[in-house]
């Protein structure tokens, strides 16, 4: 069998080096409240505003560190709270998105893209994905058990030396299956 944790994302931010100065002030760097299950991420202290069309989101929790463009993960949920049409897609592929408006203590800024729905995503370090027979970008079916045990189709499998065996799903997947940060999941049959 086939067995991966399981953690939850709720709605987060990347900032961008600049963004993070414009928000929090010229060389700002974001400080480590807890590191995240992929090496080198963590949740930073600080937090910011989001503003869309119909509605406003306070204390979203940045992740770092910096990337190289500023993309906001929210779920479907959020993103209609919100009023933005927000597609899904892969981390890092926010070109054609909506943007939104953020605030921090020292400033604003206005994203003309960078939100999305992420796609549900399994992080393999290249060994377990070699052992498995598992590729990167390659779509899999992971089954979830629990009381509203459900499978999810279409899951994108994202390898690298640099990550840690862990699947992503949003706030709205985990509360349709019933399950919590620290359950597992079960891959099928590739």
């Amino acid at each position: 069998m086939k067995t991966v944790p399981v953690g939850v994302s709720a709605r987060h931010i990347h900032l961008s080096p600049e963004h993070i100065e414009v928000l929090f002030g010229p060389g700002y760097e974001l400080k480590v409240m807890k590191e995240l299950s992929q090496p080198g991420q963590f949740a930073a202290e600080e937090t910011v505003a989001v503003i869309g069309t119909k509605g406003k989101f306070d204390k979203v929790r940045i992740l770092g560190p910096a990337r190289g463009s500023t993309q906001l993960e929210i779920s479907r949920t959020d993103a209609f709270s919100v009023g933005v049409n927000a597609p899904v897609r892969e981390s890092g592929q926010i070109a054609g998105t909506p943007g939104i408006v953020i605030e921090g203590p020292k400033g604003r800024v206005e994203l003309t893209e960078g939100v999305i729905v992420a796609a549900r995503h399994i992080h393999f370090h290249t060994s377990d994905a070699q052992k498995w027979g598992i590729q990167d970008k390659q779509l899999l079916r992971v089954k979830v058990g629990g009381e509203r045990g459900l499978i999810f189709d279409q899951v994108l499998a994202r390898v690298s030396d640099q990550y840690a065996l862990d699947m992503h799903i949003d706030t709205d997947e985990a509360n349709a299956a019933g399950i919590k940060n620290g359950d597992t999941a079960e891959i099928l049959e590739v």
